[in-house]
């Protein structure tokens, strides 16, 4: 069976590229709030990855814990989203590698 992840986020994608990843539903954090999957990276040690900006004042308040990929590319799609990762997961490999703790993914401007 496949897990679900694979269906709703680019968690499948960031297994593939040899990550461990995992999606808020398929650890029965789906309806949690914020602090609690917070909590749950930190504990885990993992990498959030979110588009909710609450995460950010977290990582501001929170500086012990767990590191953060802050998407603001707006609505976009499944595609769209991987396409983005596909090429900057290198670049973002390198900078957490470096000690940074949040990397904001956003268009670029003119």
């Amino acid at each position: 069976m496949t897990p679900s992840y694979r269906r709703r986020s680019h968690a499948g994608w960031l297994v593939e590229q040899g990550h461990h990843a995992a999606h808020v539903y398929d650890i029965g954090l789906a309806d949690a709030p914020d602090r609690a999957i917070w909590e749950e990276a930190s504990r885990r040690e993992a990498v959030l990855v979110s588009k909710d900006e609450d995460f950010v004042s977290l990582r501001t308040l929170l500086p012990d814990g767990p590191a953060l990929v802050w998407v603001r590319l707006g609505n976009t799609t499944r595609r769209a989203l991987l396409g983005w990762f596909e090429t900057l997961l290198p670049e973002i490999e390198r900078q957490f590698l470096e000690g940074e703790t949040l990397i904001e993914i956003a268009p670029r401007g003119p």
